[in-house]
């Protein structure tokens, strides 16, 4: 009988390259490994499986796969076919179709990698991308887009810890758990993570414990989110700035990109390093996915230098009145480093940024605004709303919210069984933040019309 271990050694699935094993024993030989087990060996014990998936038999015949997987998606509720206040970093937003139609041009949506000889189109939109974006940011460089924002917020923060050579980082707004947990695996090799409680009144900055915090210094980065997990955008992001800076730290802002037709952007309140996620220009959710990173700083040569992600620039070529468009500072990489490189460069969500272009082309400046104010006008709609539903409360009253807020039941129900009657009642209401505190959030999308449905359908389940 044998082991779960020899039986992968043994069998050849027809969807994973190179499972036959004489081919993987041809591999393994070639690199001096005794076993695929060598590659997981820094992978604690604790944390391994120990047993193969418990996968169902491969289907060998494509309609059957077709069949099978349309059966799996077909169980899935878009945010398009229920009235959904879903949001905490995954937002819904219009896409307008023209995005769709240009992310979707073959030369595009298979343009995986290319170099900039051959493939002048998609370079050429990225660098238009980056240049739409240094523009809302009011920065000069900005990458191409990273993984998720998640990635770009823990890329950032060994930014600065590189430039710094400390190693602490404080957390000093409210910020999303899952968030938090990508940030700490991401910079635990080089950074300990330190998050400083907001005030329970506001919801706003302690700036008291951050300057507290800072005085040890030890400190590489000052974090905040703008808006925070609270929703809320924090009047002392710019002091901030200043206590980073008086303690030799860097100050890293998160941001949503969508915010700034109408709020200004982090590096006006001394921020030195802006990041987030270009979710919300112009990419569909896609059930929790169509999540791409940004970074963003002024043109300044020690964090130019720290950049461990693709820049593309314009430059002239030998014929006059031509351009072309590609790497810069391409040595500062992984690519060019390998091993020796600063952090590795990854997956890129290239295409994604494509879509960001079109979509902040197509809006504009006064398209940002615009959508900017709605956002504003019906999250203060939404806020007003809700509490005036008897058995909730809506905290942080004096604070400016955009797009999230916060709600507390006060009724004896918890989160998770109001959210599963609301369910019920064919909306997708809050993600529950405690057992009786819960986020939710409105974007342009929404019409007062769904949010007095909201409430009134809250009226009954919590009365």
């Amino acid at each position: 009988m044998t082991s779960p271990q020899d039986s992968v050694h043994t069998y050849t699935h027809p969807y994973i390259p190179n499972a036959v094993p004489a081919v993987r024993q041809a591999m393994l030989e070639e690199i001096g490994a005794a076993g695929v087990e060598d590659f997981y060996a820094d992978i604690p014990d604790g944390i391994r499986l120990h047993r193969p998936l418990d996968l169902p038999a491969p289907l060998r015949s494509e309609a059957e796969l077709t069949r099978h997987m349309e059966e799996l998606l077909g169980r899935n509720t878009s945010t398009r076919q229920a009235l959904s206040f879903l949001g905490s970093g995954c937002y819904q937003h219009h896409v307008p179709a023209v995005v769709d139609e240009v992310v979707n041009r073959s030369e595009f949506l298979t343009a995986y990698a290319g170099e900039p000889y051959e493939d002048h189109g998609r370079f050429q939109a990225l660098w238009e991308y980056q240049s739409m974006m240094a523009e809302l940011l009011d920065v000069e460089i900005v990458n191409v887009p990273v993984y998720d924002g998640f990635q770009a917020s823990g890329t950032a923060l060994r930014m600065a810890g590189r430039i710094t050579g400390r190693r602490r980082v404080l957390v000093a707004t409210a910020i999303d758990a899952d968030k938090l947990s990508r940030i700490r695996d991401y910079v635990r090799p080089d950074h300990d993570v330190t998050v400083i409680p907001v005030d329970p009144d506001t919801g706003c900055v302690d700036l008291g414990a951050v300057r507290e915090a800072l005085a040890a210094g030890d400190t590489a980065a000052v974090y905040a989110d703008t808006p925070s997990a609270l929703g809320i955008v924090d009047e002392a992001l710019p002091r901030l700035a200043e206590l980073a800076h008086e303690a030799g730290a860097l100050y890293v802002v998160g941001c949503n990109p969508i915010t700034l037709g109408v709020l200004a952007p982090p590096s006006t309140y001394g921020a030195d390093i802006a990041c987030g996620d270009i979710q919300p220009l112009g990419l569909h959710q896609s059930f929790g996915g169509g999540n791409a990173g940004f970074i963003a700083t002024h043109d300044e040569e020690r964090l130019v230098a720290e950049y461990p992600s693709r820049l593309f620039g314009l430059v002239p070529t030998s014929v006059e009145g031509e351009y072309g468009f590609g790497d810069v500072a391409y040595e500062r990489t992984s690519f060019a480093l390998r091993e020796e490189g600063k952090e590795w460069v990854g997956t890129a969500a290239a295409l994604h940024g494509i879509g960001a272009g079109v979509y902040l082309a197509l809006m504009g400046p006064q398209g940002m605004r615009e959508i900017g104010e709605t956002i504003l006008a019906l999250t203060a709609y939404a806020r007003r709303s809700l509490a005036e539903v008897p058995g909730i409360e809506v905290p942080y009253g004096d604070a400016l919210h955009f797009a999230d807020f916060t709600v507390r039941y006060t009724g004896g129900r918890t989160a998770a069984e109001i959210r599963a009657e609301l369910k019920e009642r064919g909306i997708f209401g809050s993600t529950p933040t405690g057992t009786h505190e819960a986020a939710y959030c409105v974007t342009e999308v929404h019409t007062r019309a769904d949010i007095d449905r909201l409430a009134a359908t809250l009226k009954e389940i919590v009365k």
